[in-house]
């Protein structure tokens, strides 16, 4: 079963490449930017449950989703790229096990232990 989650995480990151093909940006913009959610891990410099607050909120698909619709709806590149990249990420993070965090501990994750 494993496997097949990270195949299904698989299709979304190629999904959101392929959506990025579509917006007006050099190709350059996705790997520049596919890493910059991962900024969120900062709030882990407060705390564990800050941390991982906004580490969620970053690495949640459907903040991902709903900022690219919005941005289609009103025909912003820019919030449409925001979305892409939110949602590529997400789906990334999730096809290596990084999964979304339970306060405790950075590497408790809906996915289970990283690194077991």
């Amino acid at each position: 079963m494993n496997q097949l989650l990270k195949l299904e995480e698989a299709a979304q990151w190629v999904l959101s490449i392929f959506l990025f093909s579509q917006l007006p940006f050099a190709w350059w913009w996705y790997p520049a930017l596919i890493l910059l959610p991962d900024l969120s891990m900062i709030g882990y410099a407060f705390n564990t449950r800050v941390g991982a607050a906004m580490y969620n909120l970053f690495h949640h698909k459907a903040l991902g989703v709903a900022l690219g619709v919005l941005g289609l709806s009103i025909g912003s590149s820019a919030l449409m790229l925001a979305g892409v990249i939110l949602f590529g990420h997400s789906a990334m993070d999730r096809m290596l096990g990084y999964g979304l965090k339970y306060n405790d501990s950075f590497k408790h994750t809906h996915l289970g232990m990283i690194g077991k």
